[in-house]
């Protein structure tokens, strides 16, 4: 259909129309040949990267609005331009999550009739949070922004911040203690907030009454609106000079050529084929106040993922299998399912930058309805969604790296995200006030080891590939807490060949508050939810908290004697413990209790990545660095790596004693081979187990859970283990 008729159209007529060309051709928008492309690459390419520096700049420059530490520090932002039809033709760097959700609430509006009511003109603001109209979870809050030329519709600018609260019931944004949509806070359904480039003061009046700070947010949507307003002036200079119907053309042959990069990117590093994976997200909630009671409130959640890549280069991801949706937080929709595919294409595929929907339309997932990746209640709550979605997301990394080494690329090959537990507070700031905030520097994680070299300490996250923790400065005017440390977790790396890398560890004195609530969430506990690769292990993600009430610490200060920094190398008797007397607590998972008041001590600890190859592989001297250094202790360098490290008493430094490691490895492979059994013997002796369903209660709950909602997972399940077709799980 001719450009100027679909002008002329209805925006929701024109949105289908271009559904229907794509279900037709295979091509976005019926477009099967990239003519502005063959006319003249060097200006099809220059327009390109003129669209992303415009983005990038915008993005910039909202940054610099923000008043929101998660924004500025951390760079929780990003913004793009989309199509009039709503799809994603250029974006910046940030939270690149978000680039499809924003697509998602575009299109949500157009179906809706909006166009008609409440109309869709110059100047409008609109804005979106929740996550079944297109967003991930509450604290996303998404603004977009029309673009008229000639008084016809050409775009749209969009932004998203994370916002750091969100009014639910407890502080912060990810709010783990929500059991139903009703308890996540402040919802913005797709709402006209501002007419006129100016955002309405009954929106703001709203934001105010129904935030704990509420000047976060309404900065943070005058940033978002100032970004959208750069990008769009900009698009319409550049359309002045390029012309109208030559910008209709180009923008969507820059989506086309995005799907087409992306399906011969997924050929040409990859091998076709079908690849499977596993995870495990396990959540304790017994005697933790707040939490729902539950018959078995100790959850135990199984991912599995199935990759196809087709020879075409279509990568297709199907999640049959997993768990039904739950009464808990950790609930995601397909817009959070979408996002985590389009981040992790971003990253691991398409990293030069000029990516759009085109690699989002290169995919396809398979969300069966019922379960936690895609409810068929709209009322459930996914405050915490990233919970369930980093992990499910980290096996699609590995899946996609089975298939870089497949092929050879072995530098491409990443182990994977970790999950990136949070802490978020709120009450009384040092300042007398009212307060509520997520603390961010969760955004530096350890991640997951390469095929080529360790992974990254403290550096890396899954939604956000910058990854600053930003400044202890920043975040102690903010909160009213004082950092008495902050350093590297020794052996929270998976053990391989290259280690995963290291989380550090957060303790914070509480200052200037009586009354500072402390909430926790996004732990995996008792399993761990990021597995190794090629033999590496997994890394350890149930951490505890620990926290000191009632602490002698003025008079420890008094007395200039010294201070707890870390937990230290002993867990079984922490630096807390050793130097401050007052109750000690030690909570597993999700830290929910009583508030704390100035003089408590608290700790916090992140997680590391996984490890790759085989441990008795790695590298000695590399590894007596990270003793020295203190990502690791030496009890585990001998006992996992099999690496005996010595003091040197003429220089005060250790060293590997290589005839040592060397005796210690071989003796080490030897054990490996008198206690080992062939596979199948052990699948026999597991399969006796499974038939008596010798299970743990959350593990036969867990079990039972998927073969009532997937007929075809009991299939397989029976056919594994060899057990009849009446074969069930009881627990």
């Amino acid at each position: 259909m001719l450009d100027h008729v679909k002008a002329h159209m209805p925006l929701r007529e024109r949105m289908l129309e271009s559904e229907r060309l794509m279900e037709e051709t295979g091509c976005y928008d019926g477009i099967t040949a990239l003519q502005l492309r063959r006319q003249d690459p060097l200006k099809f390419e220059t327009l390109h990267t003129k669209l992303r520096a415009f983005c990038v700049s915008a993005r910039e420059m909202a940054r610099r609005i923000s008043a929101s530490p998660g924004v500025r520090e951390v760079g929780e932002m990003v913004v793009a331009i989309y199509t009039p039809e709503g799809d994603a033709i250029a974006l910046s760097n940030g939270i690149m999550v978000h680039v499809h959700t924003m697509s998602r609430f575009i299109k949500w509006m157009i179906r809706e009739g909006y166009e008609a009511n409440p109309g869709i003109r110059p100047g409008d603001i609109f804005a979106n949070n929740d996550a079944f109209i297109g967003t991930v979870q509450v604290p996303d809050v998404m603004d977009v922004v029309p673009i008229f030329h000639s008084g016809e519709l050409i775009g749209w600018a969009g932004a998203v911040c994370h916002e750091l609260e969100a009014g639910g019931i407890t502080p912060g944004g990810d709010v783990c203690l929500a059991q139903e949509r009703f308890t996540e806070g402040l919802f913005v359904c797709a709402e006209k907030i501002g007419e006129n480039d100016e955002i309405r003061r009954d929106y703001v009046i709203r934001c105010e009454r129904n935030l704990r700070m509420p000047i976060y947010w309404v900065l943070d949507e005058k940033a978002k609106v100032a970004s959208c307003i750069d990008m769009r002036e900009n698009l319409i200079a550049l359309v002045d000079e390029i012309g109208l119907d030559y910008w209709k053309q180009i923008s969507k042959e820059f989506i086309e050529e995005g799907r087409l990069s992306q399906l011969a990117r997924t050929r040409q590093l990859t091998v076709p084929g079908i690849y499977r994976g596993h995870t495990f997200y396990g959540h304790v909630t017994e005697g933790k106040p707040g939490f729902q009671p539950l018959a078995d409130p100790n959850w135990l959640y199984n991912i599995p993922v199935e990759m196809e890549i087709t020879t075409e280069g279509k990568i297709k991801l199907d999640f049959e299998g997993t768990q039904p949706w739950g009464y808990h937080s950790m609930n995601c929709t397909p817009a959070g399912m979408d996002g985590g595919m389009f981040v992790t294409l971003t990253q691991h595929m398409n990293f030069e930058g000029l990516v759009n929907d085109g690699a989002w339309l290169a995919t396809e997932l398979k969300i069966p309805k019922g379960t936690w990746t895609n409810p068929d209640n709209e009322m459930v709550a996914t405050a915490t969604s990233w919970a369930l979605l980093l992990p499910a997301y980290g096996v699609f990394q590995r899946l996609l790296s089975r298939g870089f080494l497949a092929r050879g690329f072995i530098e491409e090959v990443f182990v994977g995200q970790v999950n990136s537990p949070m802490i978020e507070m709120g009450g009384e700031s040092q300042y007398g006030t009212l307060f509520g905030m997520a603390h961010f520097e969760c955004a530096a994680a350890g991640s997951g080891a390469l095929a080529i070299k360790d992974g990254l300490d403290t550096a890396y996250v899954g939604w956000n590939p910058e990854s600053d923790m930003g400044n202890i400065e920043i975040w102690e005017q903010n909160m009213p807490m004082l950092y008495i440390g902050r350093s590297i977790l020794p052996n929270s790396g998976g053990a391989g060949k290259y280690r995963g890398g290291c989380a550090f560890i957060s303790t914070w004195l509480v200052s200037k508050s009586n009354h500072l609530r402390l909430v926790t969430s996004e732990h995996s506990s008792r399993v761990f939810d990021n597995g190794g690769l090629c033999g590496g292990y997994p890394a350890p993600t149930c951490q505890m908290h620990r926290a000191v009430r009632d602490t002698n610490l003025a008079e420890i200060i008094a007395e200039k004697r010294p201070l707890p920094h870390t937990i230290g190398t002993d867990p079984a008797h922490s630096d807390l413990e050793k130097l401050v007397e007052g109750r000690h607590v030690t909570e597993e998972g999700p830290y929910i209790t009583a508030p704390h008041k100035s003089g408590d001590i608290f700790t916090h600890s992140y997680n590391g990545g996984g490890g790759y190859g085989d441990v008795l592989e790695r590298d000695p001297v590399k590894t007596t660095q990270d003793v020295e250094n203190g990502f690791l202790t030496p009890e585990a360098a001998e006992q996992v790596f099999g690496i005996v490290i010595r003091e040197v008493p003429q220089t005060d430094r250790l060293e590997a004693d290589l005839t040592a490691t060397a005796a210690l490895r071989e003796k080490m492979r030897a054990e490996r081979i008198t206690t080992s059994v062939p596979v199948s013997a052990w699948i026999a002796e597991e399969a006796k187990r499974v038939a008596a369903s010798d299970f743990a209660p959350e593990v036969a709950k867990m079990h039972a859970n998927a073969m009532k909602l997937s007929p075809r997972f009991a299939a397989d399940f029976r056919k594994f283990w060899g057990l009849d077709a009446s074969f069930t799980v009881h627990y």
